[in-house]
């Protein structure tokens, strides 16, 4: 009868036993979901504390680029207060400038009426040849860049041009040249309506010239009347211009050859006349030469 009583209390033992260790099973796995659960709120709590961090870093930026903004703004305020200032000054003195321009250019005119006015009081004078080169080589100088308008109102003939041009230039008195004048009929029959002594100007300064380069040989000038216009054609047998120098020879000062003398302001002032009488003045650069051939031409009345 006892091991019946030993055998039922080994069987309590044993599920006593097996009890506990479900027991302790359970509870272990609900220690290890606790533990889960906790180490994910750590997670979560590790995570939040990282946004914060990187949200108070972010912040930290934005303040201080918007500190360098507003640093950024102040400059270019100032930058613009500095170019305001500036374009004032430039416009104070673009004004001066532009008054000062005015001015000038009232006193060229005045200048140039003064020099008019002189040129003519020693022609009526009958100042002396020297008297007279001078007086015209001021008068060249006058007449660099003028825009003052010449009248255009007097009636004439091309002859009578070219004769008071031949006049004032002495070129038959140059005994070391040959001078010719030609005049066709077209030009004998035709009428200018312009400034005589002006036009008469812009050839004796092309006479002269030409006696400059042309040391001997002949200088003819030709007068003829075609189109409407009437054409001063000047031609030397002098050293000539290279074709390359048609344009350069009339810009003021320039001189090809120092080796002759002069200003360089001749050619300069014939061109500045011409085209103010509604003309012009050309190297004809197709000229075989020897020497070379200036073009004045004049619209016909």
């Amino acid at each position: 009868m006892w091991y019946i009583v030993l055998i039922f209390i080994i069987a309590l033992l044993l599920f006593a036993v097996a009890a506990q260790h479900n027991a302790g099973r359970k509870q272990s796995e609900e220690s290890a979901v606790l533990l889960k659960d906790y180490q994910k709120r750590v997670d979560e709590q590790q995570k939040l504390l990282d946004d914060y961090r990187a949200l108070e870093k972010n912040f930290d930026s934005v303040g201080q680029g918007y500190e360098q903004a507003l640093l950024a703004f102040d400059k270019m305020e100032e930058e613009k207060q500095k170019l305001e200032q500036t374009n004032n000054k430039l416009e104070q003195r673009c004004h001066d400038l532009q008054e000062q321009t005015s001015q000038l250019t009232t006193m060229a005119h005045k200048n140039y009426d003064i020099m008019q006015q002189l040129v003519k009081d020693a022609e009526d004078e009958g100042g002396t040849p020297k008297i007279m080169a001078a007086i015209r080589k001021m008068e060249n100088l006058t007449e660099l860049g003028s825009q003052s308008a010449i009248n255009t109102g007097e009636h004439t003939t091309p002859r009578q041009i070219a004769e008071q041009a031949v006049s004032e230039s002495g070129i038959r008195e140059a005994n070391y040249l040959q001078f010719d004048l030609f005049v066709n009929d077209e030009a004998n029959e035709a009428t200018l309506r312009t400034t005589p002594r002006k036009a008469a100007r812009v050839i004796a300064l092309l006479l002269d010239n030409a006696m400059k380069f042309t040391t001997e040989g002949k200088v003819t000038l030709y007068v003829n009347g075609a189109d409407k216009q009437v054409q001063f054609i000047v031609e030397d047998s002098g050293i000539g211009i290279p074709a390359e120098e048609a344009e350069h020879i009339f810009e003021p000062y320039v001189q090809l050859n120092n080796y002759f003398g002069g200003t360089g302001v001749g050619l300069t002032a014939a061109r500045s006349i011409a085209r103010r009488l509604d003309g012009d003045v050309v190297l004809d650069a197709t000229y075989a030469g020897p020497g070379a051939r200036f073009v004045f031409t004049l619209p016909l009345a």
